[in-house]
């Protein structure tokens, strides 16, 4: 698990002594250390600097490859986007919508709830 997660080289490190990004890893390689059929996820890509995105997207991508059912909580809607066959959206404790990532983004009650229900609307400032 150390070498898929390339973290091989730091095989005798203590996992407090790893970089926020490099704990996401340790953390993924773990879970995957008893071959789940399921594997959850709490914001995977929180805090993660670009580049270990693209190393922690792939990594979840290559678990749904594998067959394995990926379910994960997740802010970053490029990621959902990236990695989600089917996405639930919540507000207030309640499911607001459902579906593909695609129908998701064009939801008007998504858009309200997350982005403000006059965000595509022309403030006329200076108006």
């Amino acid at each position: 698990m150390l070498e898929r997660f390339k973290l091989d080289h730091m095989r005798d490190e203590f996992g407090g002594s790893l970089s926020g990004g490099q704990r996401k890893l340790l953390e993924m390689a773990r879970a995957l250390m008893v071959e789940p059929e399921m594997v959850m996820l709490d914001e995977p890509m929180a805090g993660v600097n670009p580049a270990l995105k693209q190393s922690l997207l792939q990594h979840v991508k290559g678990l749904k490859d594998e067959g394995r059912t990926v379910l994960f909580v997740e802010h970053d809607m490029d990621m959902v986007h990236e990695i989600a066959d089917w996405v639930v959206v919540m507000a207030e404790g309640q499911i607001i919508a459902e579906g593909p990532p695609s129908f998701i983004g064009a939801n008007q009650a998504v858009i309200d709830a997350y982005l403000g229900a006059h965000q595509n609307t022309d403030l006329g400032v200076g108006a």
